[in-house]
């Protein structure tokens, strides 16, 4: 049972995670341990979260509509991969049940957290690869294999999705870095809404942080928004790897 001052904790994870988003990435890797951190069990924390930071998808993938528009043909067959590796990974979680999950939660964290690491060197890969190779042809379809593959992963825990995916379409689409992020963005957003309207009917989700964590993360998106340009990105995202990776330490003694 949650209390008020639980749910003052929650929002302000959830509201420092939109803000997170919106300027760097790895909101998860904050308000998933504060979910836990009140008493709120792992694979409930996980759900709960998933649903409540969905809204930050959505506007993420309305404000680059434009550039999905002109790539229907690729989402034909990757937004298919990304639905059911995302149902998939939902599966998976509830199937895994409380125990084996906590296990590998210090794990999951430090996985997300060296994704989050590698981020900008893995884009500065993938411009020097566009910027060489231009716009030859490859065979796009087997970008629905990582894509699927990076879906499971998503709707089981989904920190750090972004930059799997992103990884995965630069490796196997010739293709200019903006329209590479619209794709990864219309991926993210369908893996977490499988998955979402799939924990929907698992009876695993805490609806009342679902929503504070909801109203505070599009607070937070629209923060980070204004303060885009004045904080650098950088910065933040090493602070948030630090947390992450003091926090998976954490997760490890405690057992």
């Amino acid at each position: 049972m949650l209390h008020t001052l639980d749910f003052v904790w929650i929002g302000l994870a959830a509201l420092a995670a939109g803000m997170i988003n919106a300027l760097a990435g790895g909101g998860t890797l904050i308000t998933f341990p504060v979910l836990t951190a009140v008493g709120v069990p792992a694979v409930m924390a996980n759900v709960t979260n998933t649903l409540a930071l969905l809204p930050g998808y959505i506007g993420g993938t309305l404000a680059q509509w434009q550039d999905m528009k002109t790539q229907t043909r690729r989402l034909g067959y990757i937004l298919p991969a990304s639905v059911a590796g995302g149902l998939l990974g939902g599966i998976l979680l509830l199937s895994s049940g409380e125990k084996l999950f906590r296990q590998l939660v210090p794990f999951l964290i430090l996985l997300a957290s060296l994704l989050l690491a590698v981020q900008d060197p893995v884009r500065a890969f993938l411009m020097r690869r566009a910027e060489k190779h231009g716009n030859g042809k490859v065979s796009e379809l087997w970008s629905t294999l990582p894509i699927g593959l990076a879906a499971v992963y998503g709707g089981y825990f989904g920190a750090g999705l972004s930059v799997i995916v992103l990884a995965a379409l630069g490796l196997t689409m010739d293709e200019s870095l903006t329209k590479l992020n619209a794709l990864k963005q219309a991926v993210s957003f369908s893996v977490n809404l499988a998955a979402a309207l799939f924990f929907v009917f698992s009876g695993q989700v805490v609806w009342p942080a679902v929503l504070v964590m909801a109203v505070c993360a599009l607070l937070g998106g629209w923060l980070g928004g204004r303060l885009a340009g004045k904080v650098k990105p950088a910065t933040l995202r090493w602070l948030v790897v630090t947390i992450g990776v003091t926090v998976a330490v954490l997760y490890l003694l405690r057992g």
